[in-house]
């Protein structure tokens, strides 16, 4: 019977300890600043791919340019040659580089928009994590403080303590009872 109690006890006491750890602020709030970490990372990494591909798209729209500009310039060469046959082809495929062209910037507009938008959402991360940080300090303190408080007055409240103060009371009064008989002495 007193196996089973004390593996009960025990079972018991880690389970609170598990408890005790899940509850503890401290913890909590490195999980929580981790947590914000974490995603400041995934929200630059995201505006960094989103940087990459505006460069990406930014280049293909000079291509196109270019390319517009060779079909033009084709279309200009074939007119001269009296082949309206080839400057139209030219011309329809100018104007497909410069549709693709203006898609593109219009994606670009676009990814433009978005990254202002993650500037803003890491301005705020970093804003909200200087904060947890801050207040991380503080709550430690405050949590350190209270636990010295609790520690203090567990103390204060001992049996020890009692039996200190038991003892010293019983000094005091032998000192009484000495400093007594001194005076009768001293009377006599």
């Amino acid at each position: 019977m007193g196996i089973f109690s004390r593996t009960r006890d025990i079972v018991a006491a880690n389970f609170n300890d598990m408890l005790d750890k899940a509850d503890d602020p401290t913890k909590m709030i490195r999980m929580i600043i981790l947590e914000m970490e974490e995603t400041l990372v995934e929200v630059r990494a995201s505006a960094a791919r989103t940087i990459a591909d505006q460069k990406e798209m930014h280049r293909k729209t000079v291509q196109l340019d270019r390319l517009q500009d060779d079909w033009a310039d084709k279309a200009q060469l074939a007119l001269s040659k009296e082949r309206e046959d080839l400057a139209r082809a030219a011309l329809v495929e100018k104007k497909k580089a410069a549709d693709i062209s203006d898609q593109l910037k219009q994606e670009i507009a676009v990814l433009d928009d978005a990254l202002r938008a993650y500037e803003q959402d890491i301005q705020k991360l970093q804003n909200r994590l200087r904060e947890a940080r801050s207040r991380q300090t503080a709550i430690a303190a405050r949590l350190e403080s209270a636990e010295n408080r609790v520690k203090l007055r567990t103390l204060m409240s001992s049996e020890r303590t009692d039996d200190a103060l038991a003892r010293f009371d019983q000094l005091e009064r032998r000192v009484d009872y000495a400093e007594g008989r001194a005076e009768s002495l001293s009377l006599a």
